[in-house]
């Protein structure tokens, strides 16, 4: 009986073997497929879009949907832990006037509107991040907001942990999250101008008008006056 040959043997050299479709690094696994489905399920036309962040599903909702949405998270996909809330702004980062150098060394900084994954329709997004600590699971959601009046439904009835990341979010980025049950200050003086993480707040404030928690601080004794400390 002739000696089996090992698999591949008979392959001509240059033969590639048989064709296999490239595989679409946007797909979902397994995993996140069911996710969406079930999501799909219960919200239908609600979700906008959808898409994969390195493995993690992320879903788009409309915002009339933004608080169901948490709300079938935590239910139908046990996601019994909110990990953060917070905004993005996607306008590109301002450059300094008259710069015309093209500087590409900061790359996470397009000069241009990009848009992440599952789209936008506008400057302003919010996101949350949920989890289940049984399944072992997870899923982004986002929601468009508003430019000229930026709100989103508060996620605090959903998840009572939500309130300190909303407060954040809107002391932050100036969304008002409806039904929150007190948006106040976390870091900022209550009289305090702007939205430090907008990506056109002007940083060079501080240099304009003092800064919040700016102090004096006394020049050491060599530094006063050219002293250096010796005798006359």
């Amino acid at each position: 009986m002739p000696d089996e040959q090992p698999e591949g043997a008979d392959e001509q050299p240059g033969d590639d073997g048989p064709e296999v479709a490239a595989e679409d690094p946007r797909a979902l696994a397994e995993r996140e497929t069911a996710l969406l489905a079930s999501l799909q399920a219960v919200l239908g036309d609600a979700i906008v879009e959808h898409g994969d962040a390195c493995g993690d599903l992320v879903v788009r909702v409309r915002p009339d949907a933004w608080r169901r949405a948490g709300e079938v998270a935590r239910d139908e996909l046990e996601c019994d832990y909110l990990s953060f809330i917070s905004a993005i702004d996607w306008t590109p980062a301002t450059r300094p006037a008259g710069d015309t150098s093209g500087d590409t060394s900061a790359p996470v900084q397009p000069p241009e509107t990009t848009f992440g994954v599952a789209g936008s329709t506008g400057r302003f997004q919010v996101f949350a991040r949920v989890a289940s600590t049984r399944r072992h699971w997870g899923v982004t959601l986002k929601c468009d907001v508003a430019e000229g009046d930026p709100r989103a439904e508060s996620w605090v009835p959903v998840y009572p942990g939500a309130d300190w990341h909303e407060r954040e979010c809107w002391e932050m980025y100036g969304i008002v999250f409806d039904g929150h049950p007190a948006l106040r200050h976390l870091y900022l003086p209550s009289g305090f101008e702007g939205h430090p993480l907008r990506k056109d707040f002007p940083l060079l404030a501080r240099e304009v008008k003092p800064w919040p928690g700016l102090v004096d601080v006394e020049a050491m004794p060599d530094e006063a006056g050219g002293d250096d400390g010796g005798e006359a």
